[in-house]
């Protein structure tokens, strides 16, 4: 047999080409269907020939037998001779004998050209289809696999999104809020924060992992099918070339006298290395590849971050937990993965046996099992791989948090009575399994919270230090979480926040200008006018925290954070003031009876955008809101006098001018008074026109699809949610606010 010098590699050399290689293979499996057809007349046209024979030499036999006799001895001998035959007869009778004896064979080798050529042909081209066909199953399962790891990716982007625009929700909605829940606000928008972290980091996880898979996926799992196919088609070479030697043997039992051209034959078919096939399609095929680029961070387009997980110590944590899980995993998955790599190696080495000689098992059995087996493997190694590049990730990062880490003995459980979370202190609700408790010290948590516990479990404890326990934590839990920044002066401050250069920065509807100045520091620094620094926290309602610790979280990043609202309301209203703007406060409370109107209460301060132009209604702004309120309801507040004389002492001060209305008083007890008949409205509100900045596809009945340069009239502003309602064609739909710019 021909050496051939070149190891012909599908998988090394043509990458990224199954379809191809498949239909390649597919050609060749196909045109065993041709061989066997010719077999099969092939047998037809032996055993008439052999038929048509012997009838010939019947009728011959029978004519010598007439005629044996007078042949013989002549037709008036002296003597009968009785059966005995003339020496030419006797020859000749040998003759017909072997010319019958030759038929024979004729028709034996028809038979067997049916029995071990054709019909064994049409078996092995089933067989090998089968497998074939099983190949590209599996390749479908790759794709989809592949398919799903780049979905999950595109989910986990989605969600941080998502979580980046709830942060952005909660900042506004901590800006626009009031002084007796600045503090809830400004507690839920940091636990946001803490949130998008968490997903950013799950996120880039993510991606190494989805690049870990696709290396895997175009430099292993389809090379080693790609090889697998090359195989396969090697296999049904090899297996076609015994068939074409069994049939040679045949050919020359049956035709003595074409024995050298048989042997020639055998000689040829020897000569059919089955690599030759393989080796001119590869030179035939081969193609320029590039493999795809790896997956890299994109950053949210409402929360501009860059690609570094978060390391701060609530993420840690969550890292810690999630590298115990993933090293848990990857020590199940490692062991399963070897055990299936053994079992895949065995059956390799019995296949070796057969192609030796030294095992008589069927090989295109032992190549389904083999194949199933490596199937199998290339699953759990999946998984391997998975585990451990989410172990290096983390590990490169923060180390190895999981050494002397103390991890709760968590499990998943429902609870039939009322039971707050230990680390967020809320409620865990639901019917089946919504949290997780620990076995040991009976530490509770919703499900959502399992990955930000601390792994600091006491070990197993009694029935009375697992109460004190939940006590403890319930306290922590309860306690509103402060920054740990301390100032020059020893006074811990919290940090002031700014932000600029972002989508719903520039465009939200309670933006009191355009660029924000990017400050955040620990101690005081220069800014500009619009900087809001937060109150120290000694100014705060004492808040009775154990001594056991406290949960500190960390602020958002420094360069895209902006400032929470300031307490005094009256400020934050003229700090916003506009050109031809001005300030009031309501003398009554005020009902919204129809569409553009804003309901208000006694006394609430608003800033007057479009003052009463004789129809006996105004444009008012109070917070979010914005809206019509009758003009007799609303007092406009005198313009400011100048500024006091350094010299003028406190008791020189004039006293204020705003209001001596009694309702305007804290602590007053008047009554709630009625207001004036309200005039009708005679077109006092103006049409405000926005611009779409860019296309957007409705994702439901309640939204507008927009081109980018589209008009709408805008009937509502954005309430903090990032959405605004605008009026087109007479209908009123939603759009979102960071997508449009006013007109």
């Amino acid at each position: 047999m021909t050496e051939v010098e070149t190891q012909p590699q599908f998988g090394a050399v043509l990458k990224d080409a199954f379809k191809p290689v498949n239909a390649w293979v597919t050609l060749g499996i196909s045109w065993l269907e041709e061989i066997q057809q010719f077999y099969r007349e092939r047998s037809l046209i032996e055993r008439e020939y052999a038929t048509k024979l012997a009838a010939l030499c019947k009728k011959y036999s029978d004519r010598k037998a007439k005629k044996s006799s007078v042949i013989s001895v002549g037709e008036t001998p002296s003597l009968t001779p009785g059966s005995l035959e003339c020496a030419s007869l006797t020859t000749w009778s040998t003759q017909l004998t072997a010319v019958e004896s030759y038929a024979a064979a004729r028709d034996q080798f028809g038979l067997e050209l049916v029995a071990k050529v054709a019909e064994p042909l049409r078996q092995i081209a089933l067989r090998y289809d089968e497998l074939r066909r099983s190949h590209v199953d599996y390749f479908v399962k790759l794709e989809k696999e592949r398919d799903s790891s780049y979905s999950d990716l595109k989910k986990a982007k989605g969600k941080y999104d998502g979580v980046c625009q709830d942060v952005e929700n909660r900042r506004k909605k901590m800006e626009s809020s009031f002084e007796y829940g600045k503090a809830k606000a400004q507690a839920a928008y940091q636990q946001q924060l803490l949130e998008m972290n968490n997903t950013k980091n799950t996120y880039l996880i993510g991606i190494n992992v989805t690049n870990k898979l696709k290396g895997k996926y175009y430099q292993e799992y389809v090379p080693e099918l790609l090889d697998s196919l090359q195989d396969l088609n090697e296999t049904r070479v090899a297996k076609l070339n015994t068939i074409w030697s069994l049939t040679a043997q045949l050919e020359t039992s049956a035709l003595a006298a074409g024995t050298e051209q048989m042997t020639h034959l055998s000689k040829e078919i020897l000569r059919n290395n089955p690599q030759f096939d393989s080796l001119m399609f590869l030179q035939h095929n081969v193609t320029e590849w590039q493999e795809p680029a790896d997956m890299i961070f994109e950053p949210s387009p409402v929360w501009h971050d860059d690609d570094a997980i978060a390391t701060d110590e609530p993420a840690k944590i969550f890292l810690g937990n999630f590298l115990s899980k993933s090293k848990e995993q990857m020590k199940e998955w490692k062991m399963e993965a070897d055990k299936q790599r053994r079992e895949v190696e065995g059956a390799r080495r019995v296949r070796e046996k057969i192609r030796l000689g030294e095992d008589d098992r069927d090989e295109v059995d032992l190549v389904k099992v083999t194949f199933t087996l490596q199937e199998k493997l290339n699953e759990v190694d999946r998984k391997r791989v998975t585990a451990e590049v989410e172990i290096s990730t983390i590990v490169t990062v923060v180390g190895d948090l999981s050494l002397g880490a103390k991890n709760h003995n968590f499990r998943s459980q429902t609870f039939t009575i009322p039971t707050n979370c230990d680390l967020c202190g809320e409620r865990i609700w639901g019917l089946s399994a919504k949290g997780f408790d620990c076995r040991d010290c009976g530490y509770t948590c919703h499900s959502k919270c399992q990955m930000k516990v601390p792994a600091d479990c006491p070990g197993e404890q009694t029935k009375e230090e697992k109460k004190k326990l939940k006590v403890e934590r319930q306290e922590v839990a309860n306690v509103t979480p402060v920054y740990d920044h301390t100032s020059p002066n020893g006074a811990t401050e919290l940090p002031t926040l700014s932000r600029r250069d972002t989508m719903s920065s520039l465009s939200s509807g309670y933006a009191a200008i355009a660029h924000r100045s990017v400050a955040m520091t620990s101690s005081k620094q220069p800014g500009p006018e619009n900087a809001v620094e937060l109150p120290a926290p000694s100014s705060l309602p004492p808040k009775a925290a154990p001594a056991k610790r406290n949960r500190i979280l960390a602020p958002p990043p420094t360069q895209y954070s902006s400032p929470p609202p300031i307490n005094d309301s009256s400020s934050a209203l003229g700090s916003s003031l506009k050109q031809n703007e001005s300030k009031g406060k309501m003398l009554y409370s005020y009902q919204a009876s129809g569409q553009g109107e804003i309901t208000l209460d006694e006394g609430q301060d608003v800033i007057i955008t479009d003052p009463d132009d004789g129809s006996g209604w105004m444009h008012v702004r109070a917070g979010t809101r914005d809206g019509l309120v009758p003009a007799s309801y609303v007092e406009p507040a005198p313009t400011p006098s100048p500024a006091p004389s350094p010299t003028l002492g406190l008791s020189d001060r004039p006293g204020s001018t705003y209001s001596s209305s009694s309702i305007s008083l804290p602590g007053s007890v008047s009554s709630k008074r009625v207001g004036p008949a309200v005039a009708p409205k005679r077109g006092a509100k103006k049409l405000q026109y926005v611009e779409a900045l860019y296309d957007y596809e409705a994702r439901s009945d309640a939204e507008w699809s927009m081109a980018e340069g589209d008009r709408f009239v805008l009937t509502s502003r954005d309430g903090g949610d990032g959405w605004v309602e605008v009026e087109k064609g007479g209908q009123i739909k939603s759009v979102p606010a960071n997508y449009i710019q006013e007109v």
